[in-house]
């Protein structure tokens, strides 16, 4: 099992200095990853309902909360680490243009020895999505089209697309990721993103439960798309009581997060640099579950 921290640029790890210790503190432990997540703008008095809350509402129903950009802060984050790898958990992919994005994620990769993994999630704020001058409506059509115009960018000689939504021809993105392509992992809690990540996706990761019902509906998307159901990573919160760890293991997910901020009515976990640390034993002896 691999463990990560979640929601690493919110709270005070909003403060580069804190950012600084939590992040050299979780590669010392021996965290595989860091987390990050993505709201450009919250639009104050919207009406959209936030899918992991019951009442609708995000951080408590506060609009006004700090959240750097998540390749910006993954960039400082990559200056200050060597092995961790550093992931977005998620970036809300078609309020984004995917030919700048792809050139953004692969440099980043290329700088930080390709240790990014990219978390996307269609988005749910309307609002947000009206700021930025994006439709909401076809977000899923874009976010399909999206993948699969940055992949040729990524792994192409001379990279050429044509789509509903973006179009390129012999494009040049240079430098590359390091591979030739960054893990992509599709985020939600719905079964049209399971099914999306059967059919797309190198990882799913569910916000919050994954039930054996999302990820099995991963796996037979996967093999009717006539992909190896076993090569998309299963990450998803860590369980309340470690003692389910065995179990979720069992379901298949192989990557467990610890949430650094309360997100998605999840308590935090891993509140303070020292706490990471603390959790390096637990680490090396679950590391073969």
């Amino acid at each position: 099992m691999k463990f990560g921290l979640r929601y690493c640029n919110t709270g005070r790890y909003v403060d580069p200095i804190q950012a600084k210790e939590l992040l050299q503190a979780g590669e010392e432990a021996g965290f595989e990853s860091v987390w990050t997540v993505e709201h450009t703008v919250v639009p104050g008095g919207y009406t959209s309902s936030y899918p992991y809350s019951q009442d609708g509402r995000m951080a408590g129903g506060k609009n006004d909360i700090s959240l750097p950009d998540p390749l910006i802060w993954m960039a400082y984050a990559a200056a200050w680490t060597s092995k961790i790898k550093l992931g977005t958990g998620i970036l809300i992919l078609p309020q984004h243009n995917p030919v700048v994005a792809a050139k953004q994620i692969a440099t980043l990769d290329n700088m930080s020895g390709g240790r990014i993994l990219l978390g996307i999630g269609v988005g749910w704020l309307k609002e947000e999505f009206q700021a930025i001058g994006v439709p909401f409506e076809d977000r899923g059509k874009r976010t399909d089209e999206y993948v699969h115009a940055m992949r040729e960018l990524w792994s192409a000689e001379a990279p050429t697309f044509k789509g509903e939504f973006t179009s390129f021809e012999n494009a040049y993105c240079r430098p590359q990721p390091t591979n030739k392509t960054v893990p992509i992992i599709i985020g939600g809690h719905s079964k049209a993103a399971a099914r999306r990540a059967g059919r797309l996706g190198d990882g799913f990761f569910p916000a919050r439960d994954a039930s054996k019902e999302l990820i099995n509906l991963v796996y037979k998307t996967a093999e009717e798309n006539g992909r190896d159901p076993k090569s998309i990573e299963i990450t998803t919160s860590l369980p309340e009581d470690l003692s389910d760890i065995p179990k979720l293991a069992e379901l298949g997910v192989n990557r467990l997060l610890a949430p650094v901020t309360g997100m998605v009515g999840l308590p935090p976990v891993i509140q303070r640099p020292e706490d990471a640390l603390s959790w390096k034993s637990r680490i090396e002896d679950m590391a073969e579950i």
